[in-house]
């Protein structure tokens, strides 16, 4: 089979691109989580979130969407299918009027699993990033660390897909021991995208990526309640989506209270980008 991941087709079993394995094994065991993280630089655990509630959080993003014009008026709500001319849309902030959002990147089960994983009281960033994902659009290679290095490196990005994400729609895909390329992430790893001209996605070519450094992509399928865990230095890019259904998707960002917090993404109203 062959996938659309970033501006490249590979091939699933193929050479340069294979399949995420999942830690749900392991999920009532912190130090083997811990130990599975540092080994392969993620965690897939499936159906961690609760089903129903990242359905009705979806439902409640689908509405918001529809007042804003952008789906089709004559599909139902919950298929998400774009409406013409409609793009991806970008909806990151507090979603304070996403309360049924909030209740399950806030709520008790997932501060309980940080607060065991890194062994010490958790905290998560004010700001999500909620994004629509449309027709054709993907997201290019890149180290969260570039975006949101100005506190703890020993930061945390949860994604969450907001309802069933098969490959045609396009989920998230991770070059696998990404986390130690050293040179890379001296490099590349280094830059501030606020502060350094031209610092943002590394590449939207997966080969360029593993032609260079090592490593080889590896994706998988994700149902609403599935997570993907990993740290600043593992990189990540998305497959394409290839329907005309938006993919919903969010990141969240989770780490120790007790260290030093990125002040764009956190507080009230958090500034977001700025230099």
């Amino acid at each position: 089979m062959l996938l659309k991941v970033g501006s490249r087709e590979l091939e699933l079993g193929g050479p340069h691109l294979t399949e995420l394995r999942d830690s749900n094994e392991l999920l009532h065991d912190a130090d083997a989580l811990r130990e599975r993280l540092a080994e392969d630089g993620y965690l897939l655990l499936r159906d961690f979130h609760n089903r129903e509630q990242v359905l009705k959080a979806r439902h409640a993003i689908l509405k918001k969407m529809d007042k804003m014009g952008k789906l089709d008026r004559d599909t139902l709500l919950e298929e998400g299918v774009m409406a013409d001319g409609s793009k991806t849309i970008f909806m990151g902030g507090t979603n304070e009027d996403l309360p049924e959002l909030l209740s399950v990147l806030n709520g008790e089960h997932i501060m309980g699993f940080f607060d065991e994983l890194l062994g010490e009281r958790s905290l998560t960033y004010h700001y999500k990033w909620l994004r629509a994902v449309g027709q054709g659009d993907f997201t290019g290679a890149h180290y969260d660390i570039v975006y949101m290095g100005r506190g703890t490196h020993n930061l945390y990005t949860v994604w969450s897909p907001l309802g069933d994400i098969d490959y045609a729609m396009g989920g998230l895909a991770i070059c696998l021991d990404s986390h130690h390329f050293e040179e890379l992430k001296k490099s590349y790893g280094s830059k501030d995208s606020d502060r350094d001209p031209g610092i943002g996605h590394y590449t939207d070519d997966p080969l360029v990526i593993t032609e260079k450094f090592g490593g080889k992509w590896a994706t998988a399928e994700y149902r609403a309640g599935d997570v993907l865990i990993f740290g600043m230095f593992l990189l990540h890019c998305s497959l394409a989506n290839t329907t005309n259904q938006y993919r919903l998707s969010v990141d969240t960002r989770y780490q120790s209270s007790l260290e030093k917090v990125d002040e764009r993404w956190s507080g009230k109203k958090p500034r977001g980008h700025f230099k």
